[in-house]
């Protein structure tokens, strides 16, 4: 685009014409005027003085030629330098593969809007961050990343309106400055599409891919006239929706400040946390049933953290899954869970829980045989656990991923059986090797036949299918007894043991080691000093954490 302060290619030429047109008629008005031209005419008789002057005139008419093609060229030069710059700021302004204003622009346009009002103006800011966004570049490649970004680019530019400014922030973040005249209903309605729009399956090279969106709503007040202060409020809604579960929209209110201030001084320390070492592996016991013999132990993350104690998997998991931090946290644990167990008795086996975000990276099974040849563990006594939820995501994911870890020889386990969405067609093209039945029946057991009923059911449809069943959540004898009627093969809960670390654990081995050599664990009245009873950290009445292994 050219600039404004200069003539375009028409109007420049035009220009050169009529300024040489205007110099040669003035020689020619001295020229006849004056007599200039019968001067010269009389002084050029000679036949040499006439082939002079016609010599003279020639190389003049080149001159002339010459300086308006430098002229021109002078002028071209000038264009492409104009449209260059004109380029520069266009692109300055501009995200290069959507398309969309940058942050630059974005900010520069809402200052200005904010700057022309009087008053408080009836604007809003709506800050949209995707979800399962990452999952996707480490899945299947940047490409398919950019492509996502390109589609997400083009809904949102169709929900909005034709004064409202889409802008690509940086990353997977994106922001829309629109009306608010309507006030928060038009706002919530605006978002709801939102969500619902980046909700759809993108196709990209056969594969469908899912991500989401959460949207933060900040709506211009007396406190947030500037264009940082409506940013930050919108981020702070976001991040406020990405607490709340994601896939939703919040607006901004004043009190959010603390929460999102808690939050990234929470997160900041679990990077450093999981760098240091500070989430560390405990270990609950899992039984055989009735005999109450130990076949091994899952494995449940706790943070030593510096300054608040020791912290369960419920105050940093869904946190390292927001941030992307999940697949660092859970190759850490898991190291750290086969280097300890190495010098346990061979047969004990640690089972080992992996997000559902986990589960969609395609080299996830040369993953753990990395972490098992480095640690010198043996795949076969590996369990890997994964929830109903991971399926609903991408079964074809998992049956490739699962069926390349049963092929070096770990056990494959659906773990919390009954709280999801798994069905028959799933337990059958998965082929699992475990069910582990969610703690919610067993507690239950003694209260509700329904309940009861429902249990059996499990551990039957287990059993017709080949499966062996762990019940969770055991904390009473007359639940080890009903279970192991039923045909439950294995059992773990408070009953046996709480979740220990290294150095309990180990002890606790010496104890439940009878005179032949195998360990058993004695009933809770027999274990010494309520040693395996004994765990400070999580309350007899504490509900269960959600386990992570990884």
């Amino acid at each position: 685009m050219p600039d404004q302060k200069h003539p375009s290619w028409g109007e420049g030429e035009l220009r050169e014409i009529l300024c040489l047109m205007m110099i040669g008629t003035c020689v020619w008005i001295v020229g006849t005027q004056l007599g200039v031209f019968a001067v010269l005419l009389d002084a050029t008789r000679s036949h040499n003085l006439q082939d002079m002057l016609m010599l003279g005139l020639c190389m003049c008419l080149g001159l002339i030629a010459a300086a308006v093609r430098k002229s021109f060229k002078l002028r071209r030069a000038m264009q492409e330098r104009d449209g260059a710059e004109a380029q520069a700021e266009s692109i300055a302004r501009h995200d290069a593969m959507t398309g969309l204003a940058n942050r630059r622009l974005f900010r520069e346009t809402l200052a200005a809007r904010l700057d022309a009002a009087s008053g408080v103006p009836a604007l809003a800011v709506l800050q949209v961050d995707l979800d399962r966004f990452k999952p996707i570049n480490d899945v299947h490649g940047h490409a398919a990343g950019d492509a996502v970004l390109c589609v997400v680019a083009d809904r949102l530019r169709r929900l909005v309106s034709a004064d409202s400014l889409v802008a690509r922030l940086g990353g997977d973040e994106f922001a829309i400055l629109t009306e608010a005249g309507e006030g928060a209903d038009s706002l919530a309605r605006l978002a709801r599409e939102i969500v619902k729009s980046l909700a759809q399956p993108i196709t990209w090279a056969e594969s469908r891919l899912e991500i989401g969106a959460t949207v933060g709503i900040a709506v211009a007040t007396q406190e947030s006239r500037t264009a940082d202060a409506l940013l930050h409020a919108a981020d702070v809604a976001m991040y406020q929706g990405k607490r709340d579960g994601r896939g939703t929209f919040r607006f901004f209110h004043l009190d959010m400040g603390h929460a999102l201030k808690v939050r990234a001084q929470l997160e900041g320390e679990l990077r450093v946390g999981i760098e240091r070492g500070e989430i560390r592996p405990f270990y609950q016991p899992v039984v055989a049933l009735p005999d109450r013999g130990l076949i091994g132990f899952e494995v449940l993350a706790r943070w030593h953290h510096p300054r608040k104690g020791l912290l369960g998997p419920d105050a940093f998991i869904t946190l390292a899954e927001d941030t992307g931090q999940i697949a660092d946290l859970t190759w850490s644990l898991m190291r750290q869970a086969c280097t300890d167990a190495r010098s346990w008795p061979p047969h004990l086996q640690l089972a080992i829980n992996i997000s559902p975000l986990q589960l969609q990276d395609r080299h996830l099974p040369e993953r753990i045989l990395a972490i098992l040849t480095e640690t010198g563990f043996k795949p076969g006594r590996l369990e890997i656990e994964i929830t109903e939820t991971a399926l609903v995501n991408d079964l074809e994911a998992a049956r490739v991923a699962l069926k390349s870890l049963q092929n070096f020889g770990i056990r494959i386990a659906l773990d919390d059986f009954g709280t999801g969405y798994s069905s028959l067609y799933h337990l059958r093209e998965l082929q699992f090797d475990k069910l582990k039945i969610d703690r919610s029946y067993i507690t239950s057991i003694p209260l509700s036949s329904d309940r009861a009923k429902l249990v059996d059911a499990i551990i039957a449809l287990g059993s017709s299918l080949g499966l062996v069943t762990t019940a969770e959540g055991i904390e009473s004898a007359s639940s080890v007894d009903w279970l192991a009627d039923q045909g439950c093969t294995y059992g773990q809960g408070y009953l046996f043991g709480k979740p220990m670390d290294k150095i309990t654990t180990d002890g606790l081995l010496e104890d439940w080691t009878d005179g032949a050599g195998n360990l058993v664990i004695a009933p809770p009245d027999a274990a010494p000093d309520g040693g395996a009873m004994a765990d400070a950290a999580t309350p007899p009445d504490a509900p269960k954490h959600r386990q992570i292994a990884a």
